[in-house]
């Protein structure tokens, strides 16, 4: 396994780039811990493929270097990086059976056959496909192949990383959870350093130890699942982050004092926002209370979607949305309270901290 370090890693497809909008990869600067589970999320377009495309080596970086617990493979070719990689669609040999596809990539670097044996029969066991051992892989389901292309990964203890690029896309809804649990509990069991790629926040925050969340080309935030929820860096990671994601509503700040529309919240702290930014307050659904005290909406509608009630409403002239129980009672005349300590105050899309 490996720490994997970008170094000032920058990419454009095009001949000489000019300005940050000719880069599909804009600078990224971070360290993953060996052993790390992490996933990049984003949405599509937004640079996470060619970025683990670089950590594999099948693409080199415009800019900057990448390292392997502090060895430079910049320019190291994939099978020299020592990556197993996982992609959006199985890639499997159909003529051979599920027990020699496992083998293939023991075999071909020259394991002995009864360690391969060893390895093979303990990796069929843990992706709960022993029974089919014999069988070809040509005539399985997409997600018992991907379950091959996962354990081929799985089954080698001398890789760096284990790269993954949306690997259950093909996959059906259940099985996506089954296959993201068993992911988990092999990460804890082997100590692998894994990536992985997807657009899917509930794939990201149930994998990954840490989630790195992408947005035009870099990274606006690497946190913990409770880290980017309750404390999103950029008003991007609360929009995307969330369902329905944060309510972000323009505001002015004067000292601790926050204005929205003719609504005058009090903080307990001063903002530290540049002159002239522009400034906005970020809250969760989740942290707004409506009853009959505090500040009047207009409700819109209301969505039930089972154990709670999504409330669509206006407030202060800008649209916000309120999570509450199935049971919570609604008045006519509705007023609402945000919770102070969830409150979050941006400058130009990025939170801001406390002054001093």
């Amino acid at each position: 396994m490996a720490r994997i370090t970008l170094d000032h890693i920058r990419h454009a497809y095009g001949p000489n780039p000019q300005s940050d909008k000719d880069y599909a990869l804009r600078e990224v600067d971070h360290e993953w811990n060996d052993g790390g589970a992490y996933a990049l999320l984003g949405p599509s377009g937004c640079g996470k493929t060619t970025l683990l495309n670089i950590i594999s080596g099948l693409l080199q970086p415009s800019h900057g270097r990448i390292l392997f617990d502090g060895k430079d493979v910049t320019n190291l070719a994939t099978q020299a990086r020592n990556i197993a990689q996982v992609f959006q669609f199985p890639v499997i040999y159909d003529t051979m059976t599920v027990y020699d596809n496992l083998a293939f990539p023991l075999r071909n670097r020259g394991v002995a056959e009864p360690e391969v044996d060893r390895r093979v029969r303990d990796m069929l066991e843990v992706i709960d496909l022993a029974p089919m051992a014999r069988r070809k892989a040509q005539g399985l389901t997409a997600d018992q192949k991907q379950k091959i292309s996962l354990g081929r990964g799985l089954v080698r203890n001398d890789v760096n990383a284990i790269l993954f690029d949306e690997p259950l896309t093909v996959i059906d809804p259940h099985m996506k959870w089954v296959l993201r649990s068993q992911l988990k509990r092999l990460h804890k069991q082997f100590g692998f350093t894994m990536v992985y790629v997807t657009h899917d926040q509930t794939e990201a925050l149930t994998f990954a130890d840490k989630v790195v969340v992408m947005y035009e080309g870099e990274i606006v935030q690497i946190g913990t699942p409770t880290e980017l929820f309750e404390r999103p860096s950029h008003t991007f990671v609360g929009y995307f982050i969330g369902s329905p994601g944060m309510n972000v509503i323009p505001a002015k700040l004067d000292g601790n004092r926050v204005t929205v529309g003719a609504e005058t919240l009090s903080l307990d702290y001063v903002p530290k926002a540049a002159a002239g930014a522009k400034t906005e307050l970020g809250i969760r659904p989740e942290f707004i209370r409506i009853g009959r005290e505090g500040m009047p909406v207009t409700i819109n509608r209301v969505e039930d979607i089972g154990r709670q009630k999504i409330v669509r409403a206006d407030f202060a002239g800008q649209p916000i949305s309120i999570v509450v129980t199935e049971d919570a009672e609604i008045p006519a005349e509705a007023r609402v309270t945000f919770d102070p300590t969830a409150i979050n105050i941006y400058a130009n899309s990025w939170r801001v901290g406390r002054e001093g």
